[in-house]
């Protein structure tokens, strides 16, 4: 998820490109940028503010909240990879509630709270196999007590970081 953050780092956000339709100063409208990426929604005094659309030159796509300049309220990103994020934003990064599916490996979702892009507060990762875990998360990590539910439905409390 901190992949996004590198990316908005990188990218221009009116400069370096044109407006191709609408009002890109206050109002709605299109920006395409040199490198590929595309706007399509709300400004206000030059900038990307309001609801709109970014996507990607890689296929990446936020569809969401903007404030002045900023990926900020509600908002989903989904990776070409088939990852998404759907949930609360502020300055570019998953802050407050949300969910996170994976499309491959070993994990399926993660719900629950996020702290500048990682998993941090109370939260539930379910797994490709089924299990679960619920409990506290700190900066990405397992911390505290929690309860891991295997897919055959046996339970273990385990206490991690503490």
């Amino acid at each position: 998820m901190k992949k996004l953050l590198l990316l908005l780092l990188c990218v221009p956000l009116i400069g370096f490109g044109q407006c191709v339709s609408g009002d890109c100063e206050n109002g709605f409208g299109t920006y395409t940028y040199t490198n590929g990426d595309k706007y399509v929604g709300e400004y206000k005094n030059n900038m990307i503010h309001g609801l709109g659309t970014y996507t990607f030159a890689n296929g990446d796509k936020y569809v969401g909240e903007w404030w002045d300049g900023n990926i900020h309220g509600e908002g989903a990103i989904t990776y070409v990879n088939g990852d998404k994020y759907v949930g609360e934003w502020k300055y570019n990064n998953q802050n407050g509630e949300g969910t996170v599916t994976y499309e491959y490996g070993h994990l399926s979702k993660y719900v629950g709270e996020f702290k500048d892009g990682d998993w941090h507060g109370e939260g539930t990762i379910t797994y490709a196999n089924g299990d679960k875990y619920l409990g506290v998360w700190r900066d990405g990590n397992m911390y505290g007590k929690g309860t891991y539910t295997y897919a055959d439905g046996s339970v273990e409390i385990r206490t991690v970081g503490k």
